[in-house]
């Protein structure tokens, strides 16, 4: 229904605004760890010069900014729900000295674009919080032009991804939190097999593929670990701020016991696994 869908979205506008400061926090780092899914993306979409891509879901600025970077002429404009978590792409492109760019505030369900407006399009960790995934899936291709590249990246099964499972575990051991309703946003609500192959079908895309990309998130600590985990990570910190004083101490305690027990050497670098989906109109 379309009253919840803004329901949705409207919270998720909220809480990734609410994070934004956590985001500029941890820059540095996140971008390491989420750098080899933007350089998989960047390689399927091919930029070339003269290119108009569009990036959704940019958040502060990956990997839109290096796409722009290596247009000689064309642009990148990069879209998200925060003007916050913008705002910080804007800060990044001009430290960086990157010209090319613009940002929009807008909901991937409605985006204010006319049809077969880019040649590219990106998007890096989006797909799993929209709303309604088909329905984004045929936006993004409305807007792609003909014969248009488009690369998007989730997080895979849990398995392969105990750099979030950990804390996730620990949270729904003390909260007994319920079962996701199928297709609500989430983390992993495309990591079941072929999911987003079957969106990108059924949106008119073609020459569809898939490549699993992992990663490594160098928290080195476990303190480090659990300020961005409960200072970044939108889903875990909506989570916390439903918990109590004694039921966050006792979440905690779980999450280090379980990195001690992994982590015997105190190097805490724990890997990932993302899938990167590429498709043409």
């Amino acid at each position: 229904m379309k009253f919840e869908h803004e329901q949705v979205v409207d919270q998720q506008k909220d809480s990734w605004n609410n994070s934004s400061a956590g985001w500029k926090k941890w820059d540095d780092l996140t971008m390491d760890f989420l750098k080899p899914t933007g350089d998989m993306i960047i390689e399927l979409v091919d930029p070339k010069d003269g290119d108009i891509i569009l990036d959704i879901a940019a958040g502060t600025g990956e990997p839109g900014l290096t796409i722009a970077s290596k247009l000689k002429s064309g642009k990148v404009i990069m879209t998200d729900l925060s003007e916050e978590m913008l705002e910080i792409a804007r800060k990044n492109a001009t430290r960086e000295g990157i010209k090319n760019i613009d940002t929009r505030v807008c909901d991937v369900s409605e985006l204010p674009f006319a049809d077969n407006s880019f040649d590219a399009i990106s998007c890096r960790f989006g797909f799993m919080f929209f709303p309604d995934k088909l329905l984004a899936a045929r936006e993004i291709t409305r807007v792609l032009k003909p014969g248009g590249r488009m690369a998007v990246s989730v997080w895979n099964v849990p398995e392969k991804n105990f750099w979030l499972t950990a804390i996730l575990a620990a949270i729904n051991k003390n909260m007994g939190l319920p079962v996701p309703v199928a297709g609500s946003p989430g983390m992993f609500s495309c990591a079941v097999e072929d999911f987003i192959i079957g969106l990108f079908r059924q949106a008119g895309l073609k020459n569809i593929s898939v490549t699993e990309v992992k990663g490594k998130l160098p928290c080195r600590t476990i303190n480090i670990y659990w300020n961005i985990m409960t200072e970044i990570t939108t889903p875990v910190v909506a989570l916390l701020s439903q918990a109590g004083d004694s039921m966050r101490k006792n979440i905690r305690r779980d999450v280090y016991q379980a990195m001690n027990e992994r982590y015997t050497n105190g190097n805490v670098v724990i890997g990932s696994s993302a899938l990167v989906i590429y498709g043409e109109k």
